[in-house]
């Protein structure tokens, strides 16, 4: 008690011990759970990431290995349909070919059309046996086992919403795109280089300012101090958490992510499997397309 009858503001302490300041229980219970909830939420933006990272470098792979293969059955279908068409004059047949082929390429003139009809069409004999364009393979879909660890390690470190003012979350939003941009490549090395950076100077490493040593000091957040202010960082974190798991359920949800979803440990393989499926529809073509062109 003091002179006034007031309380002091800490607890009773042992005769030599330091004074523990008091703090107020249900205060202590919202830090509490505001620091649960910026962990999950920094999981969670972790996860939202790497899957864009991984649904981004799926789709650039199906891109590159398979779309000779789609570019090839569409020109065996227009080839099936043109010489279809050729044999019988049906109209409608005709109108199939003319749909085929402007699936291909841009609409040919009309005259064009009919000759390569005519012709029995155009260079089918000698591209009906011709393999599909070679592309040159990407790299893994999934970035390394060593990259995924890296980048989860900095992304719990830097995450923007760990931030304790503007600048800071500034200069971490600006480190973080360099973290995603390098392991969006799969860049072990540049994760690594990165890593020392924030080790040396946290923050203070985005955007090329040199590191001042140690970690960056902080001090308390611009929410802490009253009751009202922690819970409204609280009901922004919970909602913040909402929007980024819904964004990570569209993406999943997306072709690309239905795709990913099927073989989540072995995308390339995925891919290979694909490619298996498309090549016997490349060579059922072939043949019926050689059958047509073989029949007087």
């Amino acid at each position: 008690m003091t002179g006034d009858g007031g309380h002091e503001p800490w607890r009773a302490a042992p005769a030599g011990a330091l004074a523990e300041p008091w703090r107020d229980p249900e205060e202590a219970d919202l830090l509490r759970r505001i620091a649960e909830a910026e962990a999950t939420l920094v999981d969670a933006e972790v996860a939202l990431e790497t899957l864009r990272v991984h649904v981004d470098r799926f789709a650039h792979a199906h891109h590159e290995r398979l779309g000779p293969l789609y570019q090839r059955i569409d020109e065996l279908d227009a080839l099936i349909a043109e010489a279809v068409a050729a044999r019988s004059g049906d109209p409608a047949d005709v109108r199939r070919a003319w749909e085929a082929r402007a699936l291909v390429d841009d609409l040919p003139d009309l005259d064009e059309f009919l000759a390569r009809a005519a012709g029995g069409s155009g260079g089918a004999a000698g591209g009906g046996a011709s393999a599909p364009p070679a592309a040159e393979a990407p790299g893994p879909v999934r970035p390394s086992k060593q990259a995924q660890r890296r980048y989860r390690e900095l992304a719990r470190m830097a995450h923007p919403d760990l931030a304790r003012d503007p600048d800071d979350e500034r200069r971490r939003s600006a480190f973080m795109a360099r973290v995603n941009e390098a392991y969006a490549r799969g860049d072990v090395a540049e994760l690594e280089r990165l890593a020392g950076l924030w080790r040396e100077g946290g923050a203070a490493a985005a955007g090329g300012e040199e590191p001042a040593g140690g970690a960056p000091a902080g001090g308390p957040a611009p929410w802490a101090g009253t009751s009202r202010a922690l819970m409204e960082r609280l009901e922004w974190l919970v909602r913040r958490i909402d929007a980024v798991d819904r964004s990570y359920r569209e993406l999943s949800a997306g072709p690309i992510g239905e795709l990913l979803a099927l073989a989540p440990d072995d995308p390339d393989g995925l891919l290979l499997e694909l490619a298996d499926t498309l090549l016997a529809q490349v060579r059922e073509r072939e043949r019926r397309l050689a059958e047509l062109l073989a029949t007087p």
